[in-house]
């Protein structure tokens, strides 16, 4: 039986790296968000690696899908792995939990060693929704913007690749890592599913009493040149299109915080920040606010979750939307990933920029996608998809 891992990388020389069997809480059913904080409370002390699928959503907003569900990922996992270190540089900085030995080290340092030569992935991608039908979508989405059901939607597709054997998984990942390079990046190993992930953009995260949220909303190509892209990302700062989705997903998060937020603390730290990653320019801002002691991680995700980034505005309606128009189920893809400290705080990603693989099926999926508003032209969405998803297709295949 293969050890299970969580990487969390921060491309910046820095991550953790959890390995090894513990107690883990799988979430299969609508009606166990209870059990999940039970186990939380159950393991405090403990490092909590946690994966939440969007469809989570079905339990915590009242929602349900009939959309085709080929990822069978499920709604929530927790792990409690049995050692946990801090890496520097590929290599083992400290154990953060669980003691050290020889063996162990052995075992972390053999994983960053498929660092050096990671193998193209060869698998056969294909879009499940055509061009064509894409673009009746988008038009549809917009008559929606324009009747008031909704201000904004994430409108997502899904390219995929069935019948596909990866056989080194972590030379996967690190492919996938030499192409993205983000700060949110994680490969997770599980008893049926590998997680690629190359994800640019932060959930939530809480330090202390603190709650910061940073979604992105904004996206430009990278240049051929320095000089181009210092004009990409000045027509991605001053795009009214994407300051209008930035700013309206900047006040849904305002919204959802203010739930369960003390008093007068929400506060926007940075509006229409410009982040420049290997693949592409993003338009990022901050939220905050404090919380009081009792508030726990499923109230949390209750106030937060799904994302706004990944819903629209306001959130129900658009999810209800997204459901109708979208031809699957994203599964992990537009949840989140990330892990819980001993002492409570916690970090969370938005799994975007990502493929997941049941080992089982051996179904690859990698969807993407893109913010539509009334300014929205179908064939400029349908082009933004593309710039995202095939820097990652092509390059891994590559």
């Amino acid at each position: 039986m293969k050890t299970p891992i969580a990487y969390l990388n921060e491309n910046d020389g820095t991550g953790i790296f959890a390995f090894g069997e513990g107690p883990r809480f799988v979430l299969n059913s609508n009606e166990e968000l209870e059990e999940m904080q039970s186990f939380i409370n159950a393991h405090k002390g403990r490092y909590l690696f946690t994966t939440l699928s969007y469809d989570l959503k079905s339990t915590i907003q009242g929602l349900s899908s009939k959309n085709k569900d080929n990822q069978e990922f499920p709604l929530a996992t927790i792990w409690a792995p049995e050692s946990v270190v801090s890496i520097q540089h590929d290599s083992i900085k400290e154990f953060l939990f669980g003691s050290s030995s020889a063996q162990k080290i052995k075992f972390v340092n053999s994983f960053f060693l498929t660092k050096l030569n990671p193998s193209p992935l060869n698998a056969n991608f294909q879009a499940r929704l055509s061009k064509k039908d894409y673009l009746q979508h988008i038009e549809q989405l917009k008559h929606e913007i324009q009747m008031g059901t909704i201000y904004e939607v994430n409108f997502c597709q899904e390219f995929y690749a069935e019948n596909v054997q990866i056989e080194h998984p972590a030379e996967v990942y690190f492919k996938l890592n030499e192409i993205t390079q983000a700060p949110f990046s994680c490969y997770i190993s599980m008893p049926d599913f590998e997680v690629f992930c190359g994800s640019p953009e932060r959930f939530i995260k809480k330090q202390s009493n603190k709650l910061i949220s940073q979604p992105i909303k904004g996206t430009s190509k990278r240049g051929k040149s320095k000089q181009e892209d210092v004009g990409l990302k000045s027509i991605l700062l001053n795009d009214p299109k994407e300051r209008a989705e930035n700013v309206m997903i900047v006040d849904l998060v305002r919204n959802d915080l203010s739930r369960i937020a003390k008093k007068n603390s929400v506060s926007v730290d940075e509006l229409f920040g410009i982040y420049t990653f290997e693949t592409v320019h993003q338009m990022i801002s901050t939220i905050s606010c404090e919380i009081e002691d009792s508030i726990t991680f499923t109230d949390i995700l209750k106030a937060t979750f799904p994302m706004g980034s990944m819903t629209g505005a306001p959130k129900h309606s658009a999810m209800q939307l997204i459901e109708k128009h979208e031809d699957f189920q994203r599964g992990l893809y537009s949840g989140s990933i990330g892990y819980i400290a001993p002492n409570g705080d916690f970090d969370f990603n938005v799994v975007i920029r990502s493929l997941i693989y049941n080992t089982k099926n051996k179904y690859l999926s990698c969807p993407v996608g893109g913010a539509i508003t009334i300014q929205s032209k179908p064939e400029a969405e349908y082009d933004e998809c593309y710039t995202k998803v095939q820097s990652i297709l092509q390059g891994m295949n590559a």
